[in-house]
């Protein structure tokens, strides 16, 4: 008990980090220059088909019919695991940092990018993430900068999966948070209205906002079974607005993770057959449920042993896993509808 009630403490202080904005003077310590990761060497992928990784681990109540497939690809973009203030490294993360790694493969890549690994092949690159920090910076330059390198990885990484392991799979793409900030860009630059957008199965950008008109070729999902466009949803309390929200000058795309439906924007949580929370191994029914509201997602808040010590209102470090059972259905689900076509 006193684990799960320290997990919710840390839990809730990077909720509520991610709604604050930093005002503080940010300390920054010199650091050596990064090195370029190397993505033919399978250090540099925190997942991979060709090694052992925590993308593979499987809740054990789905584990008697755990069937994966490998005529499908799935590229996953973690999102921010360098949160340290002092930016120890500078405005950017090494991708050779043992315990920075550690940290990344055992929250993001085993409680998000799992999801995926029944409906094919998972590969994460590792990349030069910028800081936590670089969202609120000081200076703006700098974090920009830093964001540019982040994605430059992400970019040579996918250019690199599709010369040596796509080999003409169709393939999803899926993000969070910082991911999802180089996912949209990358599918802009490298997928829309290019060729590759015939072998797009659908991308799964969550946890940032996507403008409606950001894409003018690959649309906003509304069906379960729709192929070759994007879902994307924030999770919040219900009648909880932050506001970074209300200063956007657009209503985000938002698909609701339950039903799939832009005709069904709303369903109880006794319909969410299975989150995944500190519990790997623990499906957790009934957790939360969804309703699509002005460009956000909504929820009452979650229902689960301890919940009461959650007093956060903006719920983006488990937009994926309050849904995990569902996303896992819907990705097969519309690699089903896609190879049928």
């Amino acid at each position: 008990m006193h684990r799960f009630i320290l997990f919710l403490l840390e839990a809730v202080f990077f909720i509520s980090c991610a709604s604050s904005h930093v005002s503080k003077s940010l300390v920054e310590t010199p650091s050596k220059p990064l090195t370029s990761p190397d993505y033919s060497d399978l250090n540099n992928w925190a997942a991979h088909p060709w090694k052992h990784d925590p993308s593979d681990s499987v809740p054990k109540p789905l584990r008697k019919n755990y069937h994966p497939d490998s005529t499908v690809d799935i590229f996953f973009i973690h999102p921010t695991s360098y949160l340290d203030k002092a930016m120890p490294f500078g405005y950017n993360a090494p991708v050779d940092d043992a315990a920075l790694n550690l940290k990344t493969d055992n929250s993001s890549i085993l409680y998000q990018a799992s999801i995926f690994n029944e409906a094919g092949r998972v590969f994460a690159p590792r990349y030069r993430q910028a800081n936590y920090y670089a969202y609120f910076p000081t200076d703006t330059a700098a974090a920009l900068a830093a964001f540019e390198l982040a994605y430059q990885d992400v970019k040579n990484a996918f250019e690199y999966y599709m010369e040596h392991y796509n080999n003409g799979r169709p393939f999803i793409i899926a993000s969070h948070s910082q991911g999802s900030t180089h996912a949209k860009r990358l599918i802009k630059e490298f997928i829309e209205d290019k060729p590759l957008q015939n072998k797009l199965i659908a991308a799964y950008l969550i946890g940032m906002p996507i403008e409606p008109a950001y894409f003018s070729k690959i649309p906003a999902c509304t069906t379960p079974n729709q192929t070759g466009c994007v879902c994307s949803w924030r999770t919040f309390k219900e009648g909880y607005t932050d506001s970074f929200v209300q200063k956007e000058k657009f209503t985000a795309i938002v698909t609701n993770p339950l039903t799939w439906s832009a005709e069904k924007p709303e369903i109880s949580r006794k319909e969410n057959q299975g989150a995944v929370l500190l519990n790997f191994n623990k499906l957790v029914r009934c957790v939360a449920n969804a309703e699509v509201h002005n460009g956000v997602l909504w929820t009452v808040k979650p229902h689960f042993f301890g919940s009461i010590f959650l007093k956060s209102t903006n719920y983006h470090i488990a937009d994926f896993n309050f849904y995990y059972l569902s996303v896992r259905h819907n990705a097969e689900q519309r690699i089903n509808a896609f190879l049928k076509k």
